[in-house]
C-alpha cells in the first residue's frame, strides 16, 4: 500500500543519482542552495542531533556537518545514491550515520534527533499524511521538523508545465501552499505548526534544457541565479519555496 502511494520509484532515484559530483561543499552562489542554507541557519546549532531524510546525494548534509557542527544522520532508499553520498563524507573527513533503507522501515529509533528534515520529499506522495507523520515520530520531544516542497502551485508550475509537463506529473500539486502544507501536520503529535512560502527566485525548479538548446538554458539559468542571489528580500510571487515547520509535543 504504502508503495502504491509513491509517485517515484527506487529506479527512479537511483537513475538520478548515477551521475558524478565534485567532491566539495555546495556552493553558496547557487541560489537554490543558499536559501537552503539560510533557512537551516535559523534553526540549527553546533552539537545538536539532525536527521535528514531523501538525502542523498548528501551535498546539503555535508555542509550541515562542516559549517553547521551538527551531529548528522542520512536516511535514504537509493542505493546509488548512498553510494555517493559516503563517497562525499569520506572524501571531506566527515562523519554521519548513512544509512540505506526505508523511512517506514528504519532502524533509527523514534524520538532521537532534535532536527528532523527533508527538501523535496513529500510531493512524491498521493497521499503525504503518514510520511510528515514519520518525520515527526523521529523527532524527540520538543524537537523541530522541517519539511520543504517546491512551489509548483503558481509561476514556476507554470513554466514547468512547459518545459516538463512529465516531470511536474512526479509531483503532488495539491499539497503546494502553505494553507495544504499546514494542514498535513499531525494534530496530536505536534504544538507549534507554522507553513510559509520562503525564499529568493531561483532559476533550479524550471527544466529548461528539455526544450532549450542547453548553451541557452545554462546561460538564462545563471543569469536568473545571480538575480536571485542580490535580491535584498523574499517577495511572495517568487518564493520557490513552501516549507512546514513543527515542534512535536513535549508530552
Amino acid at each position: 500500500m504504502l508503495e502504491a502511494n509513491r509517485k517515484t520509484t527506487v529506479e527512479h532515484w537511483d537513475q538520478a543519482w548515477e551521475t558524478d559530483i565534485r567532491m566539495k561543499l555546495p556552493s553558496a552562489l547557487d541560489v537554490g542552495i543558499r536559501n537552503l542554507m539560510w533557512l537551516l541557519r535559523r534553526y540549527a546549532r553546533p552539537g545538536m542531533s539532525l536527521l535528514e531524510i531523501g538525502f542523498a546525494p548528501g551535498k546539503l548534509l555535508s555542509w550541515t556537518a562542516s559549517i553547521l557542527g551538527m551531529k548528522v544522520s542520512g536516511l535514504d532508499y537509493s542505493p546509488t545514491g548512498i553510494r555517493t553520498a559516503k563517497e562525499l563524507f569520506t572524501s571531506l573527513g566527515l562523519n554521519g550515520d548513512l544509512r540505506c533503507e526505508d523511512v517506514f522501515d528504519t532502524t533509527f529509533n523514534c524520538g532521537s534527533f532534535d532536527l528532523v528534515c527533508s527538501f523535496g520529499l513529500i510531493e512524491h506522495f498521493d497521499d503525504p499524511r503518514e510520511i510528515v507523520r514519520r518525520h515527526v515520530q523521529l523527532a524527540k520531544a520538543g524537537g523541530v521538523i522541517l519539511i520543504v516542497v517546491p512551489r509548483y502551485s503558481g509561476l514556476y508550475g507554470r513554466l514547468q508545465h512547459f518545459f516538463d509537463e512529465q516531470n511536474l506529473g512526479l509531483h503532488n500539486l495539491d499539497i503546494m501552499t502553505p494553507e495544504a502544507m499546514a494542514a498535513l501536520a499531525p494534530s496530536d503529535a505536534v504544538g507549534e505548526v507554522d507553513a510559509f512560502t520562503y525564499g529568493r527566485l531561483s532559476p533550479w525548479l524550471i527544466s529548461l534544457e528539455k526544450r532549450w538548446p542547453r548553451l541557452i538554458s545554462r546561460s538564462f539559468s545563471m543569469i536568473v541565479n545571480s538575480i536571485g542571489l542580490i535580491q535584498p528580500f523574499d517577495i511572495n510571487p517568487l518564493c520557490p519555496l513552501i516549507v512546514l515547520k513543527m515542534v512535536k509535543l513535549s508530552h
